[in-house]
């Protein structure tokens, strides 16, 4: 019996089966198929069982790859997010950033605008100090422009040029005006400069730009930012070099001018046709041209704060007072003032005392032999730069009334024309308050000059005829001055024919106050000065009002007051009626006549001349 009937057997008995053993063969085969049955069921329950649990593990896995896909979006969608975060985390910072930027760009902006607004420098140096710290060269280009860009507003001016190069690997630094800047010289330095090589330069390097490499003649080493940029100012240009403390300054100016042309204030009809311009160096050298004495000294200074106008003293050194020149000089270092910008007239002004006192104390001259010859007699000229006048000085009444015309000509006919523009300078003086005198007062003309008076009465009171006349002279001298050259005789037939001839007809002047006030005119204009001929006309005016008022006492004590105040009028501590007061015979005979060229043997002693002999003693 094989082990599995054993084991039914003993399965049976232990149910409880009590059958028989052949009984228990009948049924086997139902027991076999039975079995068979049983086993089939298993395998197929355990098929179904494999089937499901294969299923289940699939849809395990489908639903585990979905979670995971989900998972995935999810990682994704939160890294999209996270990476969104992040950009717009980091946009935030940026624009945070730019606008703690902008912040700080609009804070240092208002500093900067405080610090202007507070600056109140008076002078270059003051203000290179206030920005930089101190008056000195940056070794650093970018801090050289910066200052700059504040002292004298480079970037904001549109002249100013500051042209940054390299020549053998050197970094430097061109500062210039350019409306001042003489492009051909500028050009040959830069030529010569780009075929500089490193090899080409020491240690040393703004050494060998200064003596080596410039070729050019008037360059010389400025340590000092302020006077760097002074000398820009006047039109030079200034070449800074990384890493050293010294610019090289170079005089390649031209300055716009014109051609120099004859004063037409002091034609002459035989005598040069040259005459002063507005520039200084061209002014000094008409005047070195006629000079060429080792003893003609000229002196440069500047004047103003802000100008910087530049002031020039011409003597010859063993001929002039050196007191004198001593005082003027001190007396133009004194001027404390923003600026010149009239030239010579303001420093006229700062430097002499004149108070209302309308007569001038220097004499005015475009002549630049006029000046030549003034300087020999041991006088002090000044020159100002942008004015086409020389001051001389000390003066005098008497040479206020002389010409260059007298010293053309022969000596008889220089002493005729001297003598008749005395005439005129007095007969614009006088005539006009004598004749108003003669006419009120009869009684006092001579039997010779009865003719002398109004023929008509007019309507209006010879006075205020005077004084209208006056205003219309003046008048038409200012009109014929802004009124261009061809319509000014237009002008003046218009004034003397319609004007003149329809007031005396009409009954408002009488002929006679037309006549002298013509004279009067005629003689102003003949006055050499100009400002000797306007000072003139206020003493006149002024005399026709004292002989209205007080008649002959008035014109006697006007004429009185008039000496008096020239009298004590002084210019640099000379007499301004010299040689009249005091009286000098050989000096007043000079002034009447124009003596020969040889028989002047002496300079005038009112120059105080240190060397008064124009000619050697013959032994």
């Amino acid at each position: 019996m094989s082990d599995e009937h054993k084991e039914y057997g003993g399965q049976e008995q232990e149910h409880g089966y009590g059958h028989e053993q052949g009984q228990h063969d009948a049924d086997f085969p139902k027991f076999m198929s039975s079995l068979e049955s049983d086993q089939q069921q298993d395998h197929q329950d355990q098929y179904e069982q494999y089937g499901q649990n294969e299923q289940t593990y699939n849809n395990q896995e489908d639903e585990q790859h979905e979670q995971n896909e989900d998972k995935d979006e999810n990682r994704d969608e939160n890294k999209g997010k996270d990476k969104d975060g992040k950009q717009a985390l980091g946009k935030e910072d940026g624009e945070e950033k730019g606008q703690e930027a902008q912040k700080g760009s609009d804070s240092k902006d208002e500093k900067l605008k405080q610090k202007i607004e507070q600056e109140h420098s008076d002078t270059i140096e003051e203000s290179v100090i206030y920005w930089q710290g101190k008056d000195v060269i940056s070794t650093e280009l970018a801090v050289t422009k910066k200052t700059l860009e504040q002292v004298v507003g480079l970037g904001q001016s549109f002249d100013m040029e500051f042209r940054e190069m390299t020549f053998g690997h050197v970094k430097t630094g061109l500062f210039y005006i350019t409306g001042f800047a003489k492009d051909e010289s500028m050009q040959e330095i830069l030529k010569r400069l780009t075929y500089l090589h490193s090899d080409d330069l020491s240690y040393d390097v703004v050494q060998d730009f200064f003596e080596l490499y410039i070729p050019h003649i008037q360059v010389k080493l400025a340590p000092k930012l302020s006077g760097v940029v002074n000398q820009v100012l006047t039109g030079m240009s200034a070449m800074f070099i990384e890493g050293e403390e010294q610019a090289i300054v170079m005089d390649t100016r031209s300055y716009p001018v014109r051609g120099p042309e004859e004063p037409s204030l002091e034609r002459v009809v035989r005598g040069s046709r040259d005459g002063f311009t507005e520039t200084l160096l061209s002014n000094v050298a008409l005047v070195r041209r006629r000079l060429r004495d080792p003893g003609l000294k000229f002196e440069v200074m500047t004047v103003g704060r802000r100008t910087r106008t530049d002031v020039c003293l011409a003597y010859i050194d063993d001929i002039v007072d050196k007191v004198q020149v001593d005082a003027i000089r001190d007396k133009i270092q004194s001027v404390d003032i923003d600026g010149l910008p009239l030239a010579d007239k303001q420093l006229e002004e700062t430097i002499i005392n004149t108070g209302w006192n309308p007569y001038p104390l220097v004499r005015y001259s475009e002549r630049p032999d006029v000046v030549a010859s003034h300087i020999m007699e041991g006088r002090l000229t000044v020159f100002v730069d942008t004015s086409p006048s020389v001051m001389i000085m000390p003066t005098t009444f008497f040479d206020l009334c002389q010409h260059a015309e007298e010293n053309r000509q022969t000596p008889f006919m220089g002493t005729y024309l001297r003598w008749v523009r005395f005439l005129g300078i007095f007969a614009s003086l006088f005539i006009l308050p004598l004749w108003l005198l003669l006419v009120t007062h009869p009684e006092l003309k001579p039997p010779m000059l009865d003719f002398i008076g109004p023929q008509k009465t007019a309507h209006i009171p010879l006075i205020m005829q005077f004084l209208l006349v006056e205003l219309g002279v003046d008048l038409l001298r200012m009109a014929a001055v802004h009124t261009p050259t061809p319509l000014a005789s237009a002008m003046g037939l218009v004034a003397a024919i319609l004007i003149g001839n329809i007031a005396v007809e009409t009954g408002l002047f009488v002929n006679e106050v037309i006549l002298y006030m013509a004279v009067a005119a005629i003689g102003m204009f003949a006055t050499p000065s100009y400002e000797l001929g306007l000072a003139n006309r206020i003493v006149r005016l002024g005399l026709l009002i004292l002989v209205a008022l007080f008649d002959v006492t008035g014109f006697v004590g006007g004429i009185t007051l008039f000496v008096i105040l020239l009298t004590v009028h002084r210019s640099y501590n000379s007499s301004y009626l010299w040689p009249f007061i005091p009286f000098n015979a050989k000096a007043m005979g000079a002034i009447l006549f124009r003596v020969p060229v040889m028989t002047s043997k002496k300079r005038p002693s009112f120059n105080k001349a240190r060397d008064n002999t124009r000619m050697p003693a013959k032994e």
